[in-house]
């Protein structure tokens, strides 16, 4: 009989064992992944998101001071990190503080000190007046129920001459702005509308986007803060 405990307590223990070593290899597996998740990065969107050709539209160089708007976990935010190096500064605005937690890790993990969270309000991405060279926002201003608010605010941040590139979702025009934001898309007339409101110039309509996995097509419109004459 004491044979036949001896054995049961030592599987017991030897399960356990086992039991603890797979939850630390779990918790190894998620915090190794976190930055790519954080960043939501990757060889496909990179190769369907082109960012490399966002920032050359957006004049975003070495030194640069630009700001990704609503930068959700940090795909642009990191890219642009890396074009205007560490004499540049991008600015990370989102109204999730867990998500800027997440691009605050990363960031300190790659070393990336020009990378500055902002923890912004629905109706102000609470950004430095006249600091920006350019700002991008994408798959983001559908969002913006204070679309009035924010576009003020974004003009005030950017420099004279700053440029505003706004990415996102395409849809039917026509029906009632609620709508769309149910549907998480909106009609180019519509967003171009709004910022032209705001004092923007309306500069160009660049090369859209498909994102591979549903579809979904993307609008990329640059507009300018116009330097005095």
């Amino acid at each position: 009989m004491f044979t036949r405990q001896f054995s049961g307590t030592f599987i017991a223990c030897k399960a356990r064992r086992y039991l603890r070593a797979a939850l630390l290899l779990s918790l190894a597996l998620v915090s190794s992944a976190g930055c790519t998740r954080a960043q939501n990065s990757g060889p496909q969107r990179d190769k369907w998101q082109r960012p490399a050709e966002v920032m050359d539209e957006l004049g975003v160089r070495a030194g640069s001071v630009v700001a990704d708007i609503g930068c959700g976990r940090g795909y642009f935010s990191f890219e642009l990190a890396k074009r205007v190096g560490p004499q540049g500064k991008v600015f990370a605005e989102d109204i999730k503080d867990d998500v800027l937690g997440d691009i605050r890790t990363d960031a300190k993990k790659q070393s990336l000190t020009q990378i500055e969270t902002v923890l912004g309000a629905p109706d102000d991405p609470r950004l430095p007046a006249n600091s920006l060279d350019a700002a991008l926002t994408v798959n983001s201003f559908h969002e913006w129920r204070q679309y009035d608010d924010m576009l003020r605010h974004v003009y005030e941040a950017l420099k004279p001459g700053g440029l505003f590139g706004l990415i996102d979702g395409a849809a039917r025009p026509g029906q009632p702005r609620t709508t769309y934001y149910d549907e998480h898309r909106m009609p180019e007339e519509m967003e171009r509308a709004d910022v032209a409101r705001h004092g923007f110039e309306f500069l160009r309509r660049e090369r859209g986007f498909t994102e591979p996995d549903d579809g979904k097509v993307f609008y990329f419109l640059v507009f300018e803060k116009p330097a005095p004459r």
